[in-house]
């Protein structure tokens, strides 16, 4: 009965492990056309497999030579395209634009508050660029050192939707678990710790709004000294 027991077990897990790996390889097809060609098939499907197995999907890319980063790239991509019709039919004093931290000069003379850091739109980065277009719309602007001031920021304003700029990974878990607020994302073009980039125009053209932006801030660089990239593994 036991040894009946244990092959139906074994059998059963075997067909599990199965069905999770098909569901990991249709996931990155999938994430490929979205990617490639802009198309978004079976999202419910993308976003089950990138939520629920974050971690192993992460293994599973990289073991067919894929940057794991790819990951957080359907992640961020499918949220887009899920919210995008309920975050743009919010009001904009509805919503809040969450910058990191990171986007600022080496000499920025911005000071630090429990809800983040207060730009003095010193004109040294793009972040005023950003905060004033912003708030000029009706938005509400934070920048932040880290999730711990997300946290604060969300349990101390009222708010129906949210756009927030971060590296890939950052902005897709950040998105998950602002996943009710209709979360748009706009990844950084330079990721690491310090002097990371952003292209500015994607950031306003995700509020709506046409700015004129200087050459020097629409400058976009991939390479940044704290990167952990690999140039031999591939996005698609």
């Amino acid at each position: 009965m036991f040894n009946e027991f244990y092959q139906i077990f074994g059998q059963m897990v075997f067909l599990a492990g199965i069905i999770i790996v098909a569901m990991l390889f249709v996931t990155l097809i999938l994430g490929k056309v979205l990617i490639k060609k802009d198309k978004l098939i079976f999202p419910k499907v993308l976003l089950l497999t990138v939520d629920l197995f974050y971690g192993l999907f992460k293994k599973f890319s990289e073991s067919l030579g894929f940057d794991e980063k790819i990951v957080d790239h359907i992640g961020v991509e499918v949220r887009n395209k899920v919210n995008a019709k309920k975050f743009y039919s919010t009001n904009d004093d509805e919503k809040l634009l969450i910058l990191p931290h990171c986007l600022r000069s080496p000499n920025c003379e911005a000071t630090l508050e429990s809800s983040g850091m207060v730009c003095t739109n010193c004109k040294k980065c793009v972040i005023g660029t950003l905060k004033e277009n912003a708030e000029s719309a009706g938005y509400k602007v934070f920048i932040i050192p880290g999730s711990t001031f997300l946290k604060k920021i969300i349990e101390q304003n009222n708010f129906k939707a949210v756009l927030g700029v971060a590296c890939y990974q950052d902005l897709n878990l950040a998105m998950m678990k602002l996943s009710k607020f209709s979360p748009q994302g706009v990844p950084l073009t330079r990721d690491g710790c310090f002097k990371t980039k952003v292209d500015p125009k994607a950031v306003l053209e995700k509020m709506g709004i046409k700015e004129e932006i200087s050459p020097e801030e629409s400058e976009i660089k991939n390479i940044s000294p704290c990167s952990k990239e690999n140039p031999n593994k591939r996005l698609f």
